[in-house]
């Protein structure tokens, strides 16, 4: 079963530095029919004004996943972490027990934009960790390349849960197929371009649900080049 969720639809948080569209309930976005799918709980598209940022602030018992889009993003933390994260940058952070932090736009003119991803992790109050890669694109090229994981395989980055995460860029008229593995519920999260999926196109801001579904999934690119995000996720019902 395929459901769309189309960009239009998902929930808004405009200020005065920040234009942030959440696939799910987030923040002041509430939507009862859109809590979350299995144990991942937000995916916010940010996209961050020339010095515009958040400030300091905590989390607790949660798998944080930054995904730098365009621009740059300013990283520090309460562990004593900082750095400038570009596109191709994947940062995890395990909130753990309690961290605290910032995301800035270091840029004084170009936008910065990023996904915000969060997984709930299955076990609370960690010591926190934070950890950083660089996933090179030539490697992700009309192929689908494990960034994300719960045993960090592949060279993925490790987070504290039963779930995975892939990215692509895909070009057009080139198709990439995934065994469905069995008992597991999928989301498609597109970055840019379009692409089409079980006779959906889905384009920038476009997210979809795959559930009971077995066998290859075929994913085919529509736009020139289009970036997306496959999760594979444990068969959970919210």
């Amino acid at each position: 079963m395929f459901k769309l969720r189309l960009r239009e639809e998902r929930g808004k948080t405009i200020t005065d530095w920040l234009d942030s569209s959440h696939t799910f309930s987030f923040a002041q976005y509430f939507d009862p029919f859109n809590m979350g799918f299995s144990d991942l709980r937000v995916i916010n598209d940010d996209i961050l004004k020339p010095e515009g940022g958040f400030d300091f602030h905590s989390h607790a018992n949660m798998e944080i996943i930054s995904i730098v889009l365009n621009g740059e993003l300013s990283h520090k933390d309460s562990s004593g972490g900082s750095e400038i994260l570009k596109p191709g940058d994947i940062q995890v952070m395990s909130a753990g027990s309690g961290i605290t932090h910032s995301e800035f736009n270091p840029s004084p003119t170009n936008y910065s934009r990023f996904f915000q991803i969060w997984i709930l992790p299955n076990k609370k109050n960690l010591n926190p960790t934070y950890n950083t890669k660089h996933f090179p694109k030539n490697k992700m090229e009309n192929k689908m390349k494990l960034i994300v994981s719960g045993n960090g395989k592949e060279g993925s980055l490790k987070i504290h849960q039963d779930a995975e995460i892939y990215r692509c860029f895909i070009n057009s008229d080139i198709t990439v197929s995934y065994d469905i593995p069995p008992n597991r519920k999928l989301w498609i999260q597109v970055a840019n371009g379009a692409i089409e999926v079980g006779s959906h196109i889905l384009e920038s801001g476009d997210g979809i649900s795959i559930i009971d579904e077995r066998g290859y999934l075929d994913i085919n690119g529509v736009d020139k080049e289009s970036d997306f995000l496959l999760f594979n996720l444990r068969n959970l019902t919210l």
